[in-house]
């Protein structure tokens, strides 16, 4: 089914609204029901400045779905959901409403217009073609795709306005074409003889923003867009984090607690061999921004239907039968917020609200929990372990919810969003710091509010989280620093100084210096 006519059958969707970070995966599994709807569910918001080489005057945008792929899981991997809408979202006016949306329609299909890949087998005179079960009859490069059996396609929409009411304009490639292509997943090094990087890349594809004659880029270049499997770009210490914390002031070696004040990579990241989905985009900035302003907010949400109806004769096209207006089960856009942030009362409904709406959910932001619980559990051995004693938290609203004045604000209005500002020069990979802008902001004299910006601090990375978000900022120490008041006055944080670490880290470094940025994923076999 087609963008255009799902729009006209649905009402207007739901939104989510998610609130400032502390720590956890950033949004893995994170609320009761889309446990039961994993290819719908948004793991990770990335959205900076363009570094690569002649991209300046470019923002990438990455949205992750679909979490904790196991590289070896087929046969049928991970393809995203044809019944499922796909949306990035722009908020440009600082009203936590969507200005600008683009919107990803996926479809699944077997080869040979709906067949499949078959095989003659029997004795020369009494041979039947038979299905093969798998998505591949052979061996797939970027030059010869002929043994696909699985072939996901998607379309693109630019939607201006209210994402279901507004102006819808189709997006086509450089070259013409209103389809797209995303590449299998890597299934291992046989069958793509070691050259999966190379076949994947060949599905990154040229298109210009409808409507948009872009300025402040490089003459002759275009957007960029790209669908595929990643390796999972987000560090973190996923089991020691939900087993209460565990970790302590000492240890931190392989098989043992997290030294939670020690070296900032600890070998932690217990996810490293995990892959996500994902859909990036890298479009001009002036092709998002307002005029006369550089701010922008962003955020990824996916939407089902309302009703489904189990095909009981279900074929590979039509398992399901799937309608009504639509409903948004996912959204996301700062990082590390719904597992622990949000009581598990209302993680369902914060899936489900829209981002100007974010008050409903205010007392979990100007009076978080994890702070009183890190101080519970470690205080007794660790005594500078202490929770923030000042209230509202005046720096999570700053940072979190309205944007630091002169980097990223968007105005009064409280949501929750991924911030950036276009007009902060990109920093380059070599010279990013893992602690991104926070690094650039002095805390606030005693009884002031909200931290102050420096930008003659030592390692003051203003392109950083929490001005966007890039793959190398470490957020889940930056997060944990945050919220035990690492931007508050010493008088009213005690434990402000502590260098708090979850012990898994990844720096710039770490992932390509190219579009789509996030790495080649892991294959499911040597």
């Amino acid at each position: 089914m087609k963008i255009r006519s799902k729009l006209a059958a649905g009402a207007m969707a739901l939104s989510t609204a998610l609130m400032p970070a502390v720590v956890g995966a950033s949004s893995h599994r994170e609320a009761p029901f889309i446990t039961k709807n994993p290819k719908v569910d948004g793991t990770d918001f990335y959205m900076f400045n363009s570094y690569e080489t002649n991209r300046a005057g470019y923002v990438t945008i990455l949205a992750n779905y679909l979490p904790l792929q196991d590289a070896y899981g087929g046969p049928n991997y991970f393809s995203l959901d044809p019944d499922g809408l796909y949306e990035v979202h722009i908020d440009n006016s600082g009203d936590g409403v969507e200005d600008v949306t683009f919107q990803f329609d996926f479809d699944t299909a077997l080869a040979n217009a709906g067949a499949g890949v078959a095989l003659p087998v029997g004795p020369t005179g009494n041979t039947k073609n038979v299905a093969i079960p798998l998505a591949i009859a052979g061996g797939v490069s970027a030059g010869d795709q002929t043994k696909v059996n699985v072939l996901e396609t998607y379309k693109m929409n630019l939607v201006r306005g209210n994402r279901r009411t507004g102006t819808v304009a189709a997006v086509s490639s450089v070259a013409g074409s209103a389809t797209f292509k995303k590449p299998l997943d890597n299934i291992g090094d046989k069958t793509f003889g070691g050259a999966y990087a190379a076949y994947a890349n060949s599905f990154i594809t040229e298109f210009d923003v409808p409507g948009c004659t872009p300025t402040g880029v490089a003459a002759g270049s275009h957007s960029r867009v790209f669908v595929g499997q990643r390796q999972e770009s987000f560090p973190v210490n996923l089991g020691q984090i939900f087993d209460l914390v565990n970790g302590g002031v000492s240890n931190g070696g392989p098989g043992q607690p997290v030294n939670l004040v020690g070296a900032v990579d600890q070998g932690k990241n217990i996810i490293a061999d995990k892959n996500v989905t994902t859909i990036a985009i890298e479009v001009p900035a002036s092709c998002i921004n307002k005029a006369g302003s550089t701010i922008v907010a962003g955020w990824s949400t996916a939407s089902m239907r309302q009703a489904r109806v189990i095909n009981p004769t279900g074929s590979f096209a039509q398992p399901s039968r799937e309608g009504g207006p639509w409903v948004q089960v996912s959204r996301l856009g700062m990082p590390l917020v719904n597992e622990v942030v949000i009581g598990l009362k209302d993680k369902n409904k914060f899936n489900g609200s829209e981002p100007k709406d974010d008050g409903q959910f205010a007392d979990y932001v100007t009076n978080p929990t994890l702070p009183e619980l890190l101080e519970i559990l470690f205080s007794a051995a660790v005594p500078s372990v202490q929770a923030p004693n000042v209230f509202p938290r005046a720096d999570l609203i700053t940072v979190f919810l309205t944007g630091v004045p002169t980097v990223n604000n968007t105005g009064t209005t409280l949501y929750e969003a991924l911030r950036l500002n276009t007009a902060v020069p990109a920093t380059a990979r070599a010279t990013q710091s893992t602690f991104g802008a926070v690094t650039c902001f002095d805390p606030p004299a005693s009884g002031a509010v909200g931290p102050t910006l420096n930008l003659a601090r030592v390692g003051c990375d203003p392109a950083g989280f929490p001005n966007g978000r890039r793959p190398g900022d470490d957020v889940v120490d930056i997060a944990l620093r945050t919220v035990m008041g690492f931007l508050l006055a010493a008088n009213d944080a005690p434990g402000r100084a502590l260098p708090l670490v979850d012990g898994a880290n990844l720096s710039a470094t770490a992932f390509q210096n190219v579009f789509p940025y996030l790495n080649t994923p892991v294959p499911g076999s040597p």
